[in-house]
């Protein structure tokens, strides 16, 4: 578990890209907003994938060679972003960063994302969302961590050096800490037999023909939309409520405990009550949020914004317990990384929808606020939906 947390730690770098983006673009004028940020676009659609693809290997070989390829896969992409990017070529220059950061580094953390927490989450299959939450916990410190690192190295030797730097200390902490890295030699005690049906295990197939997969799939995606609304803007929310940008922190720090927290729930109360509790919070902060910016109580939107920030932390341990409860473990790596295809268009749509909303409304956060209350009623009835079809198909 420790040996997995660390890891995790350390493949946060996905969700950092921030930390890179500011100095990129003091070296690259030339970049426009759009331009760069669709290489966040691109490493969110390639985790995607590599961990489909890690899950697909995971059969076949050992979850600790998987990593071995990831760690290999990342330090080769960082170095390269070191050796081709040209100062004096902003084009070509972005189609690198687009191709080793995007496409192959994207891919190569989606390889050790997917084998780490299929592996670890195997040892603890009646605890799968305490674990797979203290896991996701180190994910999402990920950013805090490098960000440091990044921004000391960055006035030391430079952006575009950095990369090659940061390539190598997850190529060493993925290869090292692989080793520790197994799966239980049998099935361990604590899964349940589903419906009745003496079916232990799921295929990908047998999965996705179930309404369940799906339904939970929209829950997991709009869940995200709903998140997305407001924690890629926390900043900005603090400042136009005349709050230091600093504080819009707190949400990326609440994010973390709701990871561990929703994880316990689920393993405490089970899905059905641990999504609702989800969906639960999240209408509360976006009522708060609401309520605060319609009497202009600053308080009122930091009470909002950690609970959104728990509410979007909840999504992966609760995506992760549910799929390993309702399709057992043999196939978990598989199923849960065809399930993390529901993050992609929520990364594109959530910022998308925040911006044109702030847009439409002359910089205010009111219509946000609305349309975060109005998807978290949506998502209670996609959580009543996954209990509907749970039950039609026999897996609860």
């Amino acid at each position: 578990m420790v040996s997995g947390t660390i890891m995790f730690l350390f493949l946060g770098l996905i969700y950092a890209w921030s930390i890179f983006r500011g100095p990129l673009t003091e070296v690259f004028p030339g970049w426009t907003p759009t331009r760069i940020s669709f290489t966040f676009t691109l490493s969110i659609a390639f985790f995607c994938i590599g961990g489909f693809i890690s899950g697909r290997l995971s059969a076949k070989i050992a979850h600790r060679t998987i990593i071995r390829l990831s760690a290999v896969l990342i330090l080769v992409s960082f170095i390269l972003i070191t050796l081709l990017l040209d100062p004096g070529a902003d084009d070509r220059s972005l189609y690198v960063l687009y191709i080793f950061y995007g496409v192959l580094g994207g891919a190569g953390i989606g390889l050790a994302y997917n084998a780490t927490l299929g592996a670890v989450t195997k040892w603890f299959p009646d605890k799968a969302g305490m674990a797979s939450g203290i896991l996701l916990f180190g994910y999402g410190l990920g950013g805090l961590v490098l960000g440091s690192i990044v921004n000391f190295l960055t006035e030391m030797i430079g952006i575009i050096n950095v990369f090659a730097v940061i390539g190598v200390i997850l190529a060493v902490v993925l290869f090292s800490l692989s080793f520790l890295i197994r799966i239980p030699d049998g099935p361990m005690p604590g899964l349940v037999d589903r419906g009745g049906s003496g079916k232990q295990d799921y295929t990908l197939s047998e999965a996705l023909k179930t309404p369940t997969f799906w339904a939970f799939a929209l829950w997991v995606m709009i869940t995200s939309i709903a998140g997305l609304l407001v924690v890629n803007s926390a900043a900005n929310i603090a400042v136009y409520f005349g709050a230091p940008a600093v504080l819009g922190l707190i949400v990326p720090g609440f994010n973390g405990v709701g990871r561990v927290a929703l994880g316990i729930a689920h393993d405490h109360f089970g899905r059905p009550k641990a999504m609702m509790m989800n969906n639960s919070i999240l209408l509360a902060g976006g009522f708060l949020l609401l309520f605060g910016a319609s009497m202009n109580g600053a308080a009122l939107i930091f009470v909002g914004l950690p609970l959104i920030g728990l509410a979007y932390g909840g999504i992966p341990p609760l995506s992760t317990a549910s799929m390993m409860g309702l399709y057992g473990q043999k196939h978990f790596a598989i199923i849960f990384a065809a399930l993390t295809f529901a993050i992609l268009p929520a990364a594109i749509i959530g910022p998308l929808i925040s911006s044109r909303l702030q847009e439409i409304s002359g910089g205010s956060y009111h219509t946000t606020f609305i349309m975060l209350i109005v998807v978290g009623f949506i998502t209670i009835a996609l959580t009543l939906m996954v209990g509907v079809q749970s039950r039609r198909s026999g897996l609860e």
